[in-house]
Formats: structure tokens, C-alpha cells, sequence
């Protein structure tokens, strides 16, 4: 699991690096903000139900603070 979470590391620095190619600065440290996490996380070697734990809390913030942007933000 503790791979997994590596792999998502480098999947959210691409999108870091593509959203700084296309001049959208704060997306970019937002994604290079969740690189550092998904790093961090993918180096603790914590065990397997810690790591789903982590996910699905991940997850759920997301899912809210999306959910919030889309609703009020969004024009």
C-alpha cells in the first residue's frame, strides 16, 4: 500500500508541473502540496488498515470541499 501511495505522489507532481505549464499557479502548489503528502505517507511504512484509513479520510475531504467549491464558488 505504501507504493501505492508513492505512485499517486508522481501522479499528482505531473499534474503539478502540467498546471504550472499552463499558468495556473495556485492549482499547481495545491497538487505539489499533495505530492509532499502522498510522499510522506508513502515512506512511513505504516500498516495496511492505517494506510485505507488515511485514503478514505483523503477522500472525504475532497468529496466535501469539491462538493462546497462547485455549490458556491463556481459561476
Amino acid at each position: 500500500m505504501d507504493r501505492m501511495f508513492r505512485v499517486l505522489g508522481f501522479w499528482t507532481a505531473v499534474f503539478s508541473a502540467m498546471f504550472f505549464a499552463g499558468k495556473y499557479p495556485i492549482m499547481g502548489f495545491i497538487f505539489l502540496a499533495q505530492t509532499g503528502f502522498f510522499l510522506l505517507l508513502g515512506y512511513l511504512r505504516l500498516s495496511e488498515r492505517m494506510y485505507m484509513y488515511i485514503f478514505g479520510a483523503y477522500l472525504t475531504v475532497f468529496f466535501v470541499a469539491f462538493s462546497v467549491y462547485t455549490a458556491f464558488f463556481m459561476t
